[in-house]
């Protein structure tokens, strides 16, 4: 085991060197966002649609993506995983293509590989197609988007495949770990986060509950439409205009159905489960920072995860390294309605409580000065900066990226990412972890195998002491 974390650590070191050179051959982090303002065309038609364009050289494709503000996050209970299966229904028969042969027909035609996906704070629909056959895409979207017909059969159908979805996922023992932490950790907000939903509402649903759905949220105003790839901008803007153009603009859909705001933890909780699995499973979890409420403390967020995750921090050394934990994962997910924080890892039986607490030594001390070296930010942020070049040589990666960052935090967020990351210090850092996680109410979920809770005697109020302080 020495030999092996030596190893790691001799990796891990020339890994950190790699990304440093990194740091010093590639061109200035700030000039990302010039780049991207360069790149980058946009424009909103009078209805409201924004239409944004990148194009790129080379390849003769383009992806083509409706993103609309929907998802998860506008689920009430009674419509808790609707947003899901009303993607399921979107490449469905339609005014243009009333049968289902006809509508996979015309995509055949069009060369187009489509798909789409649901998410906490979007609903994005895509398909990739041959560079001349773009406005030919464009249409087909324009079809399915506003001349669905929902009808009854397809939904029965529908609701059958995404109800086979829900049995796969809740197969698993990690799923249903995630779900209890959830209802824990989101209390009556859960349904605004679990994008699967709810089995029973799901079995039950209309087609006068999809047209619900389309009808307050699939309205020009509150989508957007990116195409990227070898396209000319002037050109995507004119078809936009001549195929959505008469989109009717819509009422502001979160006027009429407000998000409420999330409900703070209480205090700390612990929960435990048993499953037939070998090794234990610790998943943590806290109220992070919205991209809204406290955008500054997203970058922050994302730097400090990067720091401790890498193989040669201080972190990954005081617990993976001195074979306390297999393995430890810190994450920040960025939503608007507040995303989630998580530390996630796997022990064994008999090392968990003293894992558990160098976890949380390890977590506070991040506070004290010094914790965070100048060459580790700098390392963690080339390495953001070129992934994300890497991402945007690709037109679907690229247009994937966008509709999330719109949909969550506006275009602009996107733009400036990379020169804010470069911007963060190690004070910004602490300061992000004294607000959000040193102290802080929490979800302690512990995951054991068959008949070890007993046999550790382990219990839930244990857990909910284990809190760091500052």
């Amino acid at each position: 085991m020495r030999e092996i974390n030596q190893r790691l650590r001799l990796i891990a070191s020339r890994l950190v060197h790699l990304l440093l050179l990194v740091a010093l051959v590639a061109p200035p982090v700030r000039a990302q966002r010039a780049e991207l303002e360069r790149t980058i065309r946009q424009r909103v038609l009078p209805n409201g649609l924004e239409v944004i364009v990148v194009p790129s050289q080379g390849v003769p494709i383009a992806t083509v993506e409706l993103v609309v503000k929907n998802g998860a996050f506008t689920q009430t209970p009674e419509y808790a995983g609707l947003a899901h299966l009303f993607e399921h229904m979107f490449f469905k028969a339609n005014d243009a293509y009333p049968e289902p042969d006809a509508f996979m027909d015309r995509a055949a035609t069009l060369g187009a590989a489509f798909n789409a996906t649901t998410r906490e704070e979007e609903v994005s629909y895509y398909l990739t197609v041959v560079a001349d056959s773009v406005a030919g895409g464009m249409e087909f979207l324009n079809a399915a988007l506003r001349g669905a017909q929902f009808r009854a059969d397809e939904l029965a159908r529908e609701k059958v495949v995404v109800l086979g979805e829900y049995d796969r996922a809740e197969s698993s023992p990690w799923f249903r770990l995630d779900q209890r932490i959830g209802h824990q950790l989101w209390g009556d907000f859960w349904s605004r986060k679990n994008t699967i939903g709810d089995r029973t509402v799901i079995n039950d649903v209309t087609p006068d509950q999809m047209r619900r759905i389309r009808d307050l949220y699939y309205v020009p105003n509150n989508s957007a439409l990116i195409v990227a790839g070898d396209v000319q901008a002037d050109r995507i803007f004119a078809h936009a205009e001549r195929i959505f153009g008469d989109w009717p603009r819509g009422a502001d859909p979160f006027a009429s159905a407000p998000v409420p705001a999330v409900r703070p933890l209480s205090g700390n909780k612990g929960l435990i489960v048993e499953e037939s699995v070998n090794a234990v499973t610790v998943q943590i979890q806290w109220h992070g920072p919205g991209a809204t409420a406290d955008m500054e403390a997203t970058f922050a967020a994302d730097v400090f995860s990067d720091v401790l995750n890498q193989p040669a921090s201080r972190f990954q050394r005081r617990l993976v390294d001195s074979g306390l934990w297999q393995g430890v994962i810190v994450n920040y997910y960025t939503l608007n309605h507040t995303g989630p924080i998580t530390v996630s890892g796997q022990t064994s039986p008999a090392k968990l409580r003293e894992a558990l607490k160098a976890l949380d030594a390890e977590l506070a001390a991040t506070l004290d000065p010094g914790y965070f070296s100048a060459e580790e930010l700098e390392a963690v942020k080339a390495n953001r900066a070129v992934t994300t070049a890497f991402g945007a040589e690709r037109a679907s990666e690229n247009a994937h990226t966008i509709g999330f960052w719109w949909s969550v935090a506006g275009l602009d967020y996107h733009m400036r990412y990379i020169d804010e990351m470069a911007k963060q210090t190690p004070t910004q850092l602490q300061a992000y972890a004294r607000k959000y996680i040193i102290g802080k109410p929490r979800i302690v979920g512990v995951m054991l195998p068959d008949g070890t809770k007993a046999r550790l005697n382990v219990t839930e109020q244990e857990l909910t002491g284990l809190g760091v302080t500052p």
